[in-house]
């Protein structure tokens, strides 16, 4: 087990941990959470053995391997699958042992020494390690062709996914994972949560996605005011524990503050009495010994809301047998060649939709959503966009468009010259910009808070239509939430790339699939994507293995031949019936669609109306208003209750028909 005992640490000035106790089981899986800032990175730094604690101590076995993603990937020539491979220290160690013995003089005690490494090879698996290799990189996006590449020639979001596959091929009995989602497409994360849930060991997640939490842990460790508390369950369980507990200290604390009340009046009264002396300095001892409670703290909410869409037209756009891709001009022939990406796209888009964008990675999505934003022209086809159609482009690089050498507030100036600088300094607070962030450089800012500044960028242009590819990169769990019910609220229409399945389930209503070249319409929800995706990985496992097979050793054939691939059973008749299903569910939900939206814009305005109704009828019940000097208020006050009644009438029967409509649809 890992045991925190008294445990302090220090970071410059900053006080991170005080006096922390906290047991960890082995083969927990731990998801560990708190405010950026909080110690969760040092944590995991002093369980490296990088950092020291001040005080206290930190145990786990000594005999334990210990697992991690190291942050930076040096410029090799070496090829992907064997930079993986190099997660296998033992193995690696085994083979070097072996290849020098061998090229020493043939002796009978070397003969030995070597037959001894064949049998601790055989123990390492190292007659599957390339298979296994092959199955783990597959699993995070790469493609056969790819794993020969040399490790230089990876992008740094690839390279990381190289240095988590290193991680996960290490033999280990702790395995710390920070952030491992940030640079994986929403497959590589159903993969991942997948591998983990099977993951035998101890393992410790630092993750904003919750979705991926749920998935995998069954502990949460909690880092708030310099503690750490252990949560049973998983991030929702934690959500729940968290909430009572906000609740019950709330009562505590307000009935402490009523006892103190109470002994510090008795106190006051008759501390000058003689009578009452000997009472009154009891309860002075007793005020002395309360425990001065201090009130649990709840994370401060962020919260933020989109503007009300410019006037959109229908349909905002419509694409006919378009092909998107990319042209490229030669430098020195100035030869323009074109790479089709997608093609064949007949696509239109309607007011109010929501459509979550899905697909592997490289198919082709962010091609997709940046011809829709006319970032790229169409190599081919007709695209049509609708006038007064207003684009909010988060693009998947978005935060490194920014100036960094700029202030937010010179960011909003660029978008908006003509606006007051107080409503600026306002808008720009209501994303928590406030004091000196407002003019300070963006450079030492988190990716969460240059994130943040694109987003409020965009939210103030109004925009009718919103592409947001991966915009939740870099976020913290609770800015995320604050962008996934601001979405929700979001009265315009939507386009998202995300691999934030929380994010995706909150905010959208129908799904498209990028696959094979092609844009369709995706019959199902997350769930049934996820069956897609493991047919398709088990589908390119088979290819990879088969490819794979001239290359390996006689040994590693013989291995691949005892434990072929099990075969893909396909039930026609089942996936025809479940097709049907989805196109019916399909079909029904674009009928409600509409009422649905009807009937929420509905309870507002009664809400609204209601309100005002009561706030005119409080009025009215104020003898003062009836006095002859206010008659013309008076009259004003009875027309607009009149009015407010006959529009709540109004509208609570429309309320109900679209709630019968509703229901006879449902049935």
């Amino acid at each position: 087990m890992i045991r925190f005992q008294q445990v302090s640490l220090m970071r410059g000035i900053k006080p991170l941990l005080d006096n922390v106790d906290v047991t960890l089981n082995p083969g927990d899986k731990i998801g560990l959470i708190g405010a950026n800032g909080a110690g969760k990175s040092s944590l995991f730094g002093l369980l490296r053995g990088e950092l020291h604690a001040d005080l206290g101590d930190i145990d786990f076995p000594s005999k334990w391997r210990m697992a991690y993603v190291a942050q930076e990937t040096p410029a090799l020539d070496r090829p992907a699958i064997e930079y993986a491979i190099d997660g296998d220290v033992t193995l690696r160690r085994l083979e070097e042992e072996l290849a020098f013995l061998e090229s020493e003089p043939e002796s009978t005690s070397n003969g030995i020494l070597i037959g001894e490494l064949y049998s601790a090879l055989a123990d390492a698996d190292a007659y599957t390690v390339r298979s296994r290799a092959e199955q783990l990189l597959t699993g995070l996006g790469f493609s056969l062709a790819q794993m020969e590449q040399p490790v230089a020639s990876f992008s740094g979001g690839w390279r990381m996914r190289l240095n988590l596959a290193q991680a996960l091929m290490c033999p280990s009995d702790l395995l710390l994972l920070d952030e491992p989602t940030n640079h994986l497409d929403l497959d590589a994360i159903i993969w991942l949560e997948d591998w983990l849930k099977r993951y035998p060991g101890t393992l410790i997640i630092i993750s904003h996605d919750r979705d991926f939490l749920d998935g995998v842990v069954n502990v949460i460790v909690h880092i708030d005011e310099r503690k750490l508390k252990r949560y049973s369950g998983n991030y929702s369980s934690f959500e729940r524990q968290r909430s009572a507990q906000l609740e019950l200290a709330a009562g505590t604390l307000e009935k402490q503050m009523r006892q103190r009340a109470h002994l510090e009046s008795f106190i006051n009264r008759f501390k000058a009495q003689a009578s009452k002396a000997r009472q009154a300095q009891s309860r002075m001892k007793a005020l002395a010994k309360m425990e001065e409670l201090a009130p649990l703290r709840a994370a401060a909410e962020f919260s933020f809301e989109f503007r009300v869409p410019l006037s959109a037209p229908n349909p905002l756009l419509v694409m006919e047998d378009v092909s998107a891709g990319y042209r490229t001009e030669s430098e020195t022939s100035h030869e323009v060649t074109e790479k089709v990406i997608v093609s064949g796209i007949n696509f239109s888009l309607q007011i109010g939709q929501r459509i979550g964008l899905l697909g592997v990675n490289g198919a082709g999505k962010s091609t997709f959503i940046k011809t829709i934003a006319e970032e790229l022209k169409p190599l081919r086809g007709d695209a049509q966009f609708g006038k007064g159609l207003s684009i909010g482009y988060f693009a998947q690089h978005q935060v490194e468009m920014l100036r960094h050498d700029e202030s937010p507030l010179w960011h909003m100036g660029k978008i908006a010259p003509t606006t007051r600088e107080q409503e600026l300094r306002n808008f720009l607070g209501s994303f928590n910009f406030n004091g000196t962030m407002v003019t300070s450089s963006i450079k030492p800012f988190s990716g969460g808070e240059k994130a943040r500044l694109a987003l409020a960028l965009i939210v103030w242009q109004r925009p009718n239509l919103l592409l947001l590819d991966e915009p939740t990169n870099h976020l913290d769990l609770e800015t995320r939430e604050a962008l996934t019910m601001a979405l929700a609220q979001f009265e315009g229409t939507l386009v998202l790339v995300s691999h934030d399945r929380h994010l995706l389930r909150a905010t959208t209503d129908q799904f498209i699939i990028v696959a094979d070249g092609k844009v369709q319409p995706f019959d199902g929800d997350l769930d049934d994507y996820k069956d897609w995706l493991f047919k398709t990985k088990l589908a390119a496992k088979n290819s990879a293995t088969d490819a794979a097979l001239p290359k390996a050793s006689s040994k590693a054939k013989i291995a691949s031949a005892v434990a072929p691939a099990a075969p893909v059973v396909d039930n026609a008749d089942r996936r025809e019936q479940k097709r049907q299903e989805a196109e019916t569910r399909q079909k029904l939900a674009a009928q409600k669609k509409p009422i649905e939206s009807r009937i929420k814009r509905l309870d507002e305005q009664i809400a609204k109306r209601t309100a005002q109704k009561n706030t005119v009828d409080t009025r009215l019940a104020d003898p003062e208003i009836y006095d002859k000097d206010k008659k013309k208020e008076l009259a004003t006050l009875l027309t607009d209750q009149a009015f407010y009644a006959k529009e709540l009438t109004q509208l609570e029967a429309e309320w109900l028909e679209q709630q019968e409509a509703l229901e006879q649809l449902g049935n």
